[in-house]
């Protein structure tokens, strides 16, 4: 029973460091064909001697690329599947274990996490890599809470959106655990420590 038990920790320990680089991964895939696609229909636009020949391989790239976002966002939201089990998994190996993820948290730091730039840089940041057409909703406004724990090392883990709409609150946790940089962490007596962090996100759909 223990060997089963040291098994499942070296296993959950080896996904859980390799499931930060999922989405990133997945991010640096498509964006590879998108400099392919962009090439062959470059060439194909130059070589058309007319303009509407060229308009109607620029609206063919614009419907690619249209398709190329919307396979990516099936990408993501499989690897969010992928993540989410993980962390589960290694929630519930964290309470078997009685050193788990509760215990770990301080009610109040001498330093609370950071993103690079502030919340304004990390809202920005999660505008820009917000999947829009993602999300339907029947309202032109949209909200949810994010909350998510900043790790010792700066990394974002159990990224739950709390919203009403839940294509809207997927999209925010595809988002968070997108964003390209990591944050400074919470620091308690001079050492680092994990942080509660909550993001709130209103966005406005026409």
């Amino acid at each position: 029973m223990r060997s089963l038990f040291l098994l499942l920790f070296f296993l959950i320990s080896f996904l859980c460091f390799s499931q930060q680089e999922e989405f990133k991964n997945v991010k640096n895939y498509y964006n590879h064909h998108r400099v392919l696609l962009n090439n062959e229909f470059q060439k194909k636009y130059l070589a058309e001697k007319d303009l509407l020949s060229k308009d109607a391989v620029k609206n063919d790239f614009m419907f690619f690329m249209k398709k190329m976002d919307s396979i990516e966002n099936v990408a993501l939201i499989g690897a969010l599947v992928k993540i989410k089990n993980l962390e589960d998994l290694n929630n519930i190996h964290s309470k078997a274990l009685k050193s788990g993820n509760i215990s770990d948290f301080v009610p109040v730091t001498d330093k609370s996490a950071d993103y690079p730039g502030g919340l304004n840089a990390l809202r920005q940041e999660v505008t820009n890599i917000f999947y829009t057409d993602g999300v339907y909703s029947e309202t032109k406004t949209v909200k949810t809470d994010v909350a998510f724990i900043v790790e010792k090392d700066g990394s974002i883990s159990n990224v739950h959106a709390l919203g009403d709409n839940f294509t809207f609150n997927r999209q925010a946790e595809i988002a968070l655990y997108s964003i390209s940089e990591k944050f400074s962490p919470a620091i308690f007596k001079g050492n680092a420590v994990r942080y509660r962090y909550t993001l709130p996100l209103t966005m406005n759909f026409e």
